[in-house]
């Protein structure tokens, strides 16, 4: 009875009092029995490294050429191997119905470029004469992998010389439609005339990209000519347009014109990687010299830092003496300024923090963050900051399965940019409504970001409640 009203005054305290704590150690708020505390007295400590190799897990595709003061130069070409289509349509269609193909370059209507948007630039796309490498990494040199002979298409583009098209968004989901600006490069006929033909020899040909590289081991796209912007493609594929006999309703036989069928689409299942050519600029160098820790992307730089767990083990544990206790988070608020560059480039959309140890682990094991050693964070535009939550996990892994002793693979993280994949999906049949889940993290290769980490004004903050009981 007498714990019943002691719990019974501590929620009263609470509900009359709100959040009763200061920016350290808070106060007792039930004259002693119950207590909710915050301390965010702890310091965050780090250092840019240099990170200009990066593995590619991740269909999206940079593809141009740009200078921007502040930032320095970039340039960006691609290769990918092909996820083939299951089957293709062979019934009334002959390999001289096909008309044309065309390679499909989409990129997203907003943010889908950085850099001037009528700037004038061409590309070239070659056939690759062998299967790509894996893995596959940023500095690749695609020159054993493609004939200068074997040029399929060259074309001239700007971000702007697309069409808008609508269409359902592979990174979302099927059920999610997306506005993209299509960039379509004319390929010889000679090239769907072959796919239709492999096809209708052996079919099996086409039942798994391994088996599809051996007719067709992929494409490079190159720049060819000019400078001006970098584009995001998110997604890329071959369509086919052919003429195919089919009966009228009145049972006659007639040729219908224009039909289109996409044999070939670049997914994250096949080998695909972004070379990455970027020499950056001396204000870059000279502010990761100076010991700002500077977010640089893609292949630039990261941070690594220094998460002082033990110092709030320690602290907790002081404080907490031999009372009942509740950790309820453990979070990191890490606040960004902006370098001045031309083209206003902006910080990267997500970090990941993960532990150093397991960075490695991490990217070539194309995983997801748990929450324990690793987590990840979205920028907010407005405050200018990332808040890494979820913390709590790790905390509660040292604690109840190290006695609360951290070892140096628990201090130390590295904090690099990512690009995030969702599928969104309907999450009631009845009321409407849907979820949004994160399905990949990979290095990020979608468009140039910088940012600076302010680490000395990061906020690391424990939230506990502790109760004494007699």
């Amino acid at each position: 009875m007498k714990q019943f009203i002691i719990v019974l005054w501590a929620m009263l305290a609470l509900l009359s009092m709100g959040a009763c704590t200061d920016e350290t150690i808070g106060v007792s708020i039930t004259d002693g029995m119950s207590s909710v505390i915050e301390d965010s007295s702890f310091v965050l400590t780090g250092h840019s490294v240099l990170n200009d190799r990066v593995l590619m897990r991740t269909s999206t595709k940079m593809l141009g050429a740009l200078h921007a003061d502040g930032f320095g130069t970039i340039s960006a070409e691609a290769v990918t191997m092909w996820m083939p289509a299951v089957s293709i349509d062979t019934t009334g269609v002959k390999a001289e119905w096909i008309d044309s193909c065309r390679l499909k370059l989409r990129m997203p209507y907003r943010n889908g470029f950085t850099g001037d948007s009528l700037a004038p630039m061409r590309l070239s796309v070659y056939r690759l004469n062998k299967a790509l490498p894996t893995p596959i990494y940023s500095d690749f040199d695609p020159t054993d992998y493609y004939d200068s002979d074997d040029l399929l298409a060259t074309e001239s583009y700007s971000p702007t010389s697309g069409w808008l098209e609508i269409g359902s968004s592979y990174v979302t989901g099927s059920m999610v439609n997306d506005t993209v600006r299509v960039i379509s490069v004319p390929m010889p006929v000679e090239l769907g005339r072959e796919l239709f033909s492999t096809y209708v020899a052996d079919p099996s040909k086409f039942s798994t990209p391994k088996a599809f590289a051996d007719i067709f081991p992929g494409i490079y796209i190159a720049n060819s000519y000019g400078s001006g912007h970098v584009l995001n493609i998110k997604a890329t594929e071959l369509d086919v347009y052919y003429r195919k006999l089919d009966k009228k309703d009145d049972g006659t036989d007639t040729i219908y014109p224009a039909q289109v069928q996409s044999y070939l689409a670049s997914t994250p299942e096949v080998v695909s990687n972004n070379i990455i050519h970027f020499n950056m600029d001396d204000a870059i160098t000279s502010m990761v010299n100076s010991g700002e820790a500077l977010i640089v992307a893609p292949a630039g730089y990261e941070v690594q830092v220094r998460f002082p767990i033990q110092d709030i083990i320690d602290k907790y544990q002081a404080n907490i003496g031999t009372s009942q206790s509740v950790i309820n988070e453990l979070s990191l608020e890490l606040p960004v300024s902006v370098p001045l560059t031309q083209y206003d480039i902006q910080p990267p959309t997500h970090l990941l923090m993960v532990k150093t140890s397991k960075k490695d682990q991490f990217i070539n094991g194309d995983s997801l963050t748990n929450n324990k050693d690793s987590f990840y964070a979205t920028y907010d535009a407005t405050t200018r900051t990332y808040a890494f939550t979820g913390l709590r996990n790790y905390i509660l892994n040292i604690l109840n399965n190290q006695g609360g002793i951290a070892t140096d693979d628990d201090f130390n993280f590295t904090i690099t940019p990512v690009d995030v994949t969702n599928y969104t999906y309907s999450s009631s049949y009845y009321y409407g409504g849907s979820t949004t889940v994160v399905t990949k993290i990979s290095p990020m290769v979608s468009r140039p970001a910088i940012a600076r980490l302010l680490l000395d004004k990061a906020k690391i903050k424990i939230t506990y409640s502790k109760q004494i009981v007699d």
